[in-house]
């Protein structure tokens, strides 16, 4: 038997803070059930769980891309539900979706700068610039470049720097080391740890690659059929039976 989990970290000064939240799709199908669960802070916690279990709508509801049947949303504090995605942004919420959804028509700087949509005072622009090109220089080098002749690990890049473009405050990254050579995933997560420990920011991690997400945060979920069945530090999920057998296949 693994190790028992810890007991559910206060939600004290939570930053996100989701409460009994259930998400409906068709006919009353229930794709999120009654889930519960906090970001602290300076946080990076992950989200665990298979295909279908409802990741994606999960972080999907928190950016306000999703409407909840019922439950609370808070962000610092305040009740987020009525807001529309692009006022949840101005608040510092940031999705990197799955997928990317780069224009793949425009270049990487035109990418970019629609990144900045809540803020687009050029000295604002060119401070956010300045920044991801530090993060990830390999974007500096290919900005007249259009971001549909990217490989899979630069598009990932981008996709990253254009959510950090708006300066948030908590960013949910989904799948992003999905169809990406391990050489570069290993770049990008490593570039995550280093936005962490420069700036502290507060992240939502779902991913595939369980070991490297659980290596990078210091608290997860695990998520199955719409329901949170499993939560504690990174050290007890990678010690429990749960995870071990279900996605480890230890």
């Amino acid at each position: 038997m693994g190790a028992e989990p810890a007991p559910p970290v206060s939600r004290d000064g939570a930053l996100l803070d989701m409460r009994d939240v259930e998400v409906a799709y068709g006919a009353g199908v229930l794709a999120l059930q009654g889930v519960s669960l906090h970001v602290r802070p300076g946080e990076i916690v992950a989200l665990i769980g298979a295909n279908g279990a409802g990741k994606t709508t999960l972080l999907k509801t928190i950016a306000g891309l999703v409407a909840p049947r019922s439950g609370e949303i808070r962000f610092a504090g305040r009740p987020i539900g009525d807001l529309e995605a692009p006022d949840r942004v101005r608040l510092g919420v940031a999705l990197v979706p799955e997928g990317r959804r780069l224009f793949s028509r425009l270049t990487v700087a035109e990418n970019l700068t629609l990144g900045t949509f809540t803020n687009a005072e050029a000295a604002h622009r060119r401070e956010m610039l300045d920044r991801v090109y530090t993060l990830f220089p390999v974007l500096r080098e290919r900005a007249r470049q259009r971001a549909g002749t990217l490989s899979g690990g630069e598009g990932q890049m981008l996709a990253i720097a254009r959510a950090l473009m708006s300066r948030p405050r908590f960013l949910m990254l989904d799948e992003p080391s999905l169809g990406i050579m391990p050489r570069l995933v290993d770049a990008i997560l490593e570039a995550l740890a280093r936005l962490h420990r420069a700036e502290g920011l507060a992240m939502f991690l779902v991913e595939q690659n369980v070991p490297a997400a659980l290596e990078l945060a210091t608290r997860g979920y695990v998520l199955q059929t719409g329901r949170v069945v499993l939560e504690g530090t990174s050290r007890d999920l990678l010690g429990s039976e749960l995870v071990r057998k279900a996605y480890l296949g230890m």
